[in-house]
């Protein structure tokens, strides 16, 4: 089965600047539909193919019993120039996209599921992140 690989259908510009990650997430930092979420602790980009590894041990353990909610989109384009290139000729074409994530960002949320379990398939997702994170879950 082909793997997915997420972006924009379109964006308003083709190339976008590198931009900041200083601070931390004003938006996005509680659990909204689920009740176990993975939540990070240091900003970074995460691409469109580290957010589907995670996509995919999540539904691989959860299978029929829950649902997921994948909370960041790959909206930043990232470009790369052809190596042996010399300066100058513009900037390079988009190789991936990534989301920037910054400080306490939720990044998945699911529920449906045991605790136990639950905390079994975050410890394998958190390997297929390139950022540090932790599991929280909802107190209601």
């Amino acid at each position: 089965m082909l793997s997915i690989d997420y972006y924009p259908k379109r964006t308003k510009y083709c190339k976008e600047h590198r931009g900041r990650m200083t601070g931390s997430s004003q938006r996005g930092n509680n659990i909204c539909f689920g009740k176990y979420a993975i939540k990070s602790i240091e900003s970074s980009w995460i691409s469109s193919k580290q957010i589907e590894a995670g996509r995919k041990v999540i539904s691989q353990y959860i299978r029929n019993d829950g649902k997921i909610w994948i909370r960041i989109f790959p909206d930043k384009p990232i470009t790369l120039k052809p190596t042996g290139t010399r300066m100058g000729s513009g900037k390079g074409s988009t190789e991936y996209w990534v989301s920037v994530v910054k400080t306490n960002k939720i990044i998945y949320e699911f529920k449906g599921i045991s605790e136990t379990k639950a905390k079994l398939i975050m410890k394998i997702v958190m390997c297929k992140i390139p950022i540090k994170t932790k599991f929280i879950i909802l107190n209601k």
